[in-house]
């Protein structure tokens, strides 16, 4: 009894996970777009204060922490400006705290879909072969019940079975492909960020 209701339900469930496929597919693209349009522009503002942090590392000039406290238009300015006030307020002890509580708070932000990227790259293969099953009990149940039935039918229900194992991995790979280059990218701005806190921090030691 069960196995004919499970052979039943293999019949429309294998088109049932080719369209959860699609579905995943889309979520995946939109997500892939917004994170790779947001982290290009955060990943471009941090660039240019690396480069700020290089030069100021190699003169000793650590008097242009003040400089990048005053550019609003990136992470490491919008920390380095919130460690401004605070030193300017309450001076150096807890500054660190200061850069530290500001990571906490834009983490969250530049991880945004990336867990769900994550999901959908380690599960959708298994979506997929799950759809390969159905699609090939569905085949033999077919060869089973249908009369003058041969090896083309059981060739071409596999076939159509496969399908879902090729439409789990096309929608698994770039997942996987995106959510690992937007965490390097991540990881690049928090460095970034920290990079800005050993020069804030050497700021309020020259200025106590």
């Amino acid at each position: 009894m069960l196995t004919e209701k499970i052979f039943a339900m293999a019949h429309y469930a294998d088109d049932v996970v080719l369209i959860v496929l699609v579905i995943m597919s889309i979520v995946s693209i939109a997500m892939i777009f917004e994170r790779y349009m947001a982290l290009k522009k955060v990943s471009n503002e941090s660039d240019r204060i690396r480069a700020r942090i290089k030069i100021a590392l190699q003169n000793g000039a650590v008097e242009d922490f003040e400089d990048i406290a005053k550019d609003p238009t990136s992470l490491e300015g919008r920390a380095a400006g919130h460690a401004m006030k605070y030193l300017r307020a309450h001076g150096e002890k807890g500054i660190e705290d200061v850069f530290n509580s500001f990571v906490l708070t834009e983490k969250s932000e530049l991880e945004k879909f990336l867990p769900v990227l994550a999901t959908i790259s380690s599960n959708a293969p298994f979506i997929g072969l799950l759809g390969t099953v159905l699609g090939i009990m569905k085949a033999f149940n077919d060869l089973a019940v249908t009369q003058n039935a041969g090896q083309q039918t059981v060739m071409s229900g596999i076939s159509t079975a496969l399908v879902a194992t090729a439409a789990g991995l096309f929608v698994a790979i770039p997942a996987s492909m995106f959510y690992n280059y937007f965490t390097r990218k991540v990881k690049s701005t928090l460095n970034s960020i920290e990079s800005v806190k050993d020069l804030g921090l050497a700021y309020a030691k020259m200025k106590a």
